[in-house]
């Protein structure tokens, strides 16, 4: 439906402001008319039929409301925090030309504060013109002093919600929805009681209850509660990093980007980014990588996601990705010095000035050539594996594989998308292209890892093989010296039977002596065969000393006299 200008007759010469307030009251009644609907396409006609109501007063309060309340429920967010950018409370205003050169370069230098309610009369010094005239009188009258920019607050705090900026949202939703109590408080001093009955929501006869309408209230409502838990649950976790609990921190971001309820994408990116910090800390490379990837897909100028991603690949020794983020970092900043301000919207919170940037685009060229140096000398297939994969040095292959599963089920492609469902889009037609940067930097970071755990497999490999050989080595080495003891312990015992078995033939050669020689031998025949066959044999252990004295003391004395012994030779 579209509305046209009505055409006067002829006759008729009415003045030029009430033919225009009669023109811009006929738009804005369409305008409503096609709202009620909450039909996009009708939706988009109204804005177009207040669109054209704002070309003939620019200043009147309805149009102004009924257009950012038509952008809001057409979800054209970014359009609404440009159309109300002076109302948002984060915004500073520059003093001078310097201060706002040095913040974004895009403010008008002319305003010197913010104002979340406009006031009626500006006295400005102006040249007289006729089209300034008309614009006043249009103002005049349309304006209404008591309801005036009270709708700023919570169309406008509902569009920084869905661009992530949730604090902005949280003043302003607070500050607007006691606004609107305060003059519903006033307004209802004056009603009867009438007023307040039930007259408009009537019980069906089989007493069903009817579900209500969602109000604008409830909704603000609901929507507030869910700020404050998201703002809490941040604020928790940047405490416990600052703290140093790092695990602490990755639970409450986990949280956040894990929760059944979706966060906007500026706030997701900013999360994702301090868990990535957390991840850093904690030595998890590889998923402080996958955080920084997910980040530069949803902000691809986040200037703190290309400096962690840069500084992760170089702690691993991956100096040609660490060189390709420093590159795109350089053209980054090439491109603030040459547009005079800082990257995305005016709105986004950057966590540089634009004053630093020479500086440290200086320090950035020394760091590329530092790194190109190194490339040239040979140092990229140093890759620090074990840090990626988050092992120890000399690890076990049960280990190794262990964390390959996990961070393969992690991080690999067909899930690297899966963050985008949690994620709410400012603009649906970057879905797409976010998509797209997640697939192809998860893409990246999986071949990596299964470069990584190959080449650490085939270490392990090598270090098996290796202690295979070391023990066949130390049991040959055992084995050989069992084999030499073993042989001394037998040749012990040889020559022990050996020295047994001379034993018993003498003693037996001395009894059959006894048994041959008669009694009335001579002696000295005796001793002189006793002592040679004595002297022959070498006698070892107790018992043969005591054979041979006994055999010594036989050959010299008769065999039929009583023989003298010494008690001590006898003792053993």
């Amino acid at each position: 439906m579209a509305a046209s200008p009505p055409f006067l007759a002829c006759g008729e010469k009415k003045p030029w402001w009430v033919s225009n307030k009669k023109i811009v009251e006929r738009y804005i009644r369409d305008a409503k008319i096609l709202i009620a609907t909450q039909e996009p396409n009708e939706i988009s006609s109204a804005l177009a039929l207040v669109e054209a109501a704002l070309a003939i007063s620019p200043r009147f309060e309805l149009a102004l409301e009924l257009k950012a309340r038509c952008l809001l429920y057409l979800r054209c967010f970014k359009d609404v925090a440009y159309m109300l950018k002076d109302y948002i409370p984060s915004l500073k205003m520059p003093s001078d030309d310097t201060s706002s050169t040095s913040s974004s370069g895009s403010f008008d230098s002319s305003k010197e504060q913010i104002r979340l309610i406009s006031y009626g009369d500006e006295r400005n010094f102006k040249c007289f013109s006729i089209s300034y005239l008309k614009k006043k009188v249009m103002d005049s009258l349309y304006k209404n002093c008591n309801k005036e920019g009270q709708w700023r607050y919570l169309v406008l705090g509902q569009a920084c919600c869905h661009l992530g900026l949730m604090e902005d949202a949280m003043v302003l939703l607070q500050t607007g929805k006691r606004l609107a109590t305060d003059a519903f408080r006033r307004e209802s001093i004056c009603w009867s009681e009438d007023s307040f009955s039930f007259a408009k929501f009537p019980i069906s006869s089989k007493n069903r209850c009817t579900a209500l309408p969602i109000t604008e209230s409830e909704t603000i409502s609901q929507l507030l509660s869910h700020i404050k838990l998201l703002l809490r649950r941040k604020t928790a976790a940047i405490a416990a990093l600052d703290a140093g609990l790092y695990s602490e921190a990755i639970r409450h971001f986990s949280k956040i980007v894990d929760g059944r309820r979706g966060a906007p994408q500026g706030f997701m990116a900013e999360c994702y980014m301090h868990r990535a910090s957390a991840y850093h800390s904690s030595g998890r490379i590889a998923e402080a990588i996958a955080d920084c990837n997910r980040t530069l897909a949803l902000d691809p100028s986040c200037i703190d996601a290309l400096r962690t991603r840069a500084a992760l690949f170089e702690t691993i020794r991956c100096l040609p990705d660490s060189l390709h983020d420093l590159e795109h970092l350089k053209l980054l900043y090439n491109s603030m010095l040459r547009d005079r301000k800082l990257p995305g919207p005016i709105w986004k919170r950057q966590n540089v000035e634009y004053r630093e940037i020479p500086g440290r685009l200086c320090s950035l060229a020394t760091k590329i050539q530092e790194l190109k140096k190194r490339v040239a000398n040979g140092e990229t297939g140093n890759v620090d594996y074990y840090a990626l994969i988050g092992l120890n040095w000399g690890c076990s292959r049960s280990e190794l594989e262990r964390a390959h599963l996990l961070l393969t089920l992690r991080h690999k492609p067909e899930k690297s998308t899966s963050f985008i469902e949690r994620c709410e889009f400012a603009d649906e037609q970057d879905v797409d292209s976010v998509r797209d940067r997640a697939k192809m930097s998860s893409l990246l970071l999986y071949r990596l890892i299964q470069r990584g755990y190959a080449s650490l497999m085939a270490t392990i490999k090598d270090e098996e093989a290796a202690e295979k050989q070391r023990k066949k080595a130390a049991a040959a080495l055992q084995l050989m010296q069992q084999q030499v003891q073993l042989n001394q312990e037998q040749q012990q015992s040889r020559t022990e039977t050996f020295g047994t078995v001379v034993m018993q033939q003498q003693v037996q050669k001395i009894q059959e002596l006894q048994r041959s020689v008669p009694e009335t031998l001579d002696s000295d025949v005796c001793n002189t065969a006793l002592c040679s066959n004595t002297n022959a044999t070498v006698f070892k252990g107790a018992f043969c000393r005591e054979l041979a004295i006994v055999g010594n003391m036989l050959s010299q004395a008769g065999f039929n006299q009583p023989i003298p012994v010494k008690y001590e030779a006898l003792s053993c």
